[in-house]
């Protein structure tokens, strides 16, 4: 019998991408599968929370790495039980995805970079109540520079929910990281 590893998908951008939207729907394509949002287990943490105010460093970079972790472990437990993860999550460094690529080992871990024009993040985020501000958006350049050349970077500034859905699907290949044995021959 042959086994197929199972299909994880990570979909990730700076806040007001569309991530968390865009990850819901995703799943909702899938017969079987788990929405998971990694700010969500991070803010369970209920005292001593530590969320970064610009940049990750010491326990709000400790807890954002807790929040990687138990991610993954929910990840791996709705994959063995049959459902395809969709997890969404603001990575921006090849430290942080090489975490997801090796608590992830053996499932098929694909990248999605959500992609939009800044002016686009800050209308969604004016949108939303102005949620984030202009605190994170630092982080589109250094997302750039960080993940260039990794997983699929769709632009969304002009996609509504489904046509990012459909060009997800469509292009899924190109989503797939190599697993972390390949990368490193």
């Amino acid at each position: 019998m042959f086994f197929r590893p199972p299909d994880l998908w990570l979909i990730t951008g700076i806040p007001g991408a569309g991530k968390s939207t865009v990850a819901r729907a995703l799943a909702a394509r899938f017969e079987r599968a788990a929405h998971l949002e990694g700010e969500a287990l991070w803010r369970q943490i209920v005292t001593g929370i530590e969320m970064p105010e610009r940049n990750l460093e010491g326990e709000s970079e400790r807890q954002y790495e807790l929040a990687i972790r138990n991610l993954c472990l929910l990840t791996r437990s709705y994959a063995e039980a049959g459902f395809t993860p969709v997890m969404d999550l603001a990575v921006v460094t090849r430290y942080h995805l090489d975490a997801f690529r090796n608590y992830l080992m053996g499932g098929r871990l694909h990248l999605v970079v959500l992609a939009p024009t800044i002016e686009v993040v800050k209308g969604r985020d004016a949108e939303r109540g102005g949620k984030t501000g202009d605190r994170f958006l630092h982080l589109d350049a250094a997302m750039r520079d960080e993940l260039a050349g990794l997983g699929l970077w769709l632009d969304t500034s002009a996609m509504s929910v489904d046509g990012t859905v459909d060009a997800l699907i469509e292009r899924q290949r190109e989503a797939l990281l190599p697993d972390m044995g390949a990368a490193r021959r």
